[in-house]
């Protein structure tokens, strides 16, 4: 059972375009040798940026994350971070890897490069969504 973190941009990114991120999420949703795994901190933000105004002038963006957010509440397992990690620059994405150390993740998938430097954190992969559709999804 691979345990994987989905990072809320490559969620936006999966509801606008059909490319990696799209197949991935389409994946968690239907297979059960992936583990989806969250924290409230995290579904909140999930909520919050999905619910945005400016992603409204998308076509079906509301609805389809709707559908996403009720599909992820149902299927994830949620798990509750005991300690605090301030590592990451922008503070509010500390809580991936508080839930990555939490959860023992196998993979954290995100676009952000920029403030997820390292590519392992403790023994959480820290992969782009190409990078995880190509090289690590299992067969």
């Amino acid at each position: 059972m691979q345990k994987i973190i989905i990072d809320t941009n490559v969620l936006v990114s999966a509801i606008i375009q059909r490319n990696f991120p799209f197949l991935i999420l389409n994946e968690v949703f239907t297979r059960s040798d992936l583990t989806h795994c969250i924290s409230d901190d995290l579904f909140k933000e999930y909520f919050e940026v999905l619910n945005r105004k400016k992603f409204s002038r998308f076509p079906d963006f509301v609805s389809s994350a709707q559908f996403i957010l009720t599909e992820i509440r149902r299927i994830s397992k949620m798990y509750y971070p005991k300690s605090r990690i301030e590592l990451i620059h922008d503070k509010n994405d500390n809580k991936l890897l508080e839930l990555s150390k939490e959860s023992k993740a196998h993979f954290l998938i995100t676009g952000n490069l920029n403030d997820f430097t390292m590519k392992i954190f403790e023994k959480t992969k820290i992969v782009t969504p190409r990078e995880y559709w190509i090289e690590h999804i299992p067969k």
